[in-house]
């Protein structure tokens, strides 16, 4: 009975092999291993110990080759995306504006649908954002276009892009499918047997039923 006295009297008070205690404000800290608390530090120096491990969590992290990658990616497609709907909106629709029966750029181009209270019948609205601070409603359908035409701007590029990297690296990176004549689900095309129902696509289907 002693000896289970005094066990239970060394773990309750800290004894040698006790890392962490039930009423230790430092037992449920989520940033500190058990093995990195000890009974002789104060708190300045468990702070500092909680500070390190999270930086170099952080730097595990975030210098991983995939997250690097990706961030990469990201910046690079974020500006070739921003260059495309340049050359849309500031190169390639003016001309468009003018060869086209349009009396402004296209991305001005609105109906309203009911005019605030400066409105003049005959004169009307000039700009979208003059329709817009009166009060208006009006359906910007020009800016509609617009984004419409920078996405396949921007679906094209990208595309043509792909097909010139395949051509000179050889990587193909660009999957052409065809429709399983089974099950009607898109395969690739080199596929000898379909993922979705398991059918085989070079004849043998064909010659096993009439067997």
């Amino acid at each position: 009975m002693s000896s289970n006295n005094n066990d239970d009297n060394n773990g309750g008070n800290g004894g040698p092999g006790v890392l962490l205690f039930r009423d230790d404000p430092n037992a449920s800290n989520p940033f500190l291993n058990e093995a990195d608390i000890h009974e002789d530090d104060n708190v300045l120096e468990l702070g500092e110990r909680a500070v390190l491990h999270i930086w170099s969590g952080f730097l595990d992290f975030a210098l991983q080759g995939n997250i690097l990658e990706i961030a990469f990616g990201l910046i690079i497609a974020s500006s070739f995306t921003a260059i495309v709907n340049s050359f849309v909106s500031d190169i390639l629709l003016p001309p468009l504006s003018v060869l086209l029966p349009l009396n402004k750029n296209l991305d001005e181009k609105f109906a309203v649908l009911k005019p605030g209270p400066n409105y003049e019948r005959e004169n009307g609205y000039n700009t979208l954002q003059f329709a817009q601070d009166d009060g208006a409603v009006v359906m910007a359908y020009g800016i509609f276009v617009n984004r419409v035409i920078n996405f396949l701007g921007v679906g094209v590029s990208l595309y043509a892009l792909a097909s010139a990297y395949q051509y000179f690296s050889h990587d193909p990176i660009i999957k052409h499918t065809v429709k399983c004549k089974y099950c009607r689900k898109r395969i690739s095309e080199k596929s000898l047997r379909c993922v979705n129902c398991t059918s085989w696509l070079d004849g043998r289907e064909e010659r096993q039923s009439g067997l």
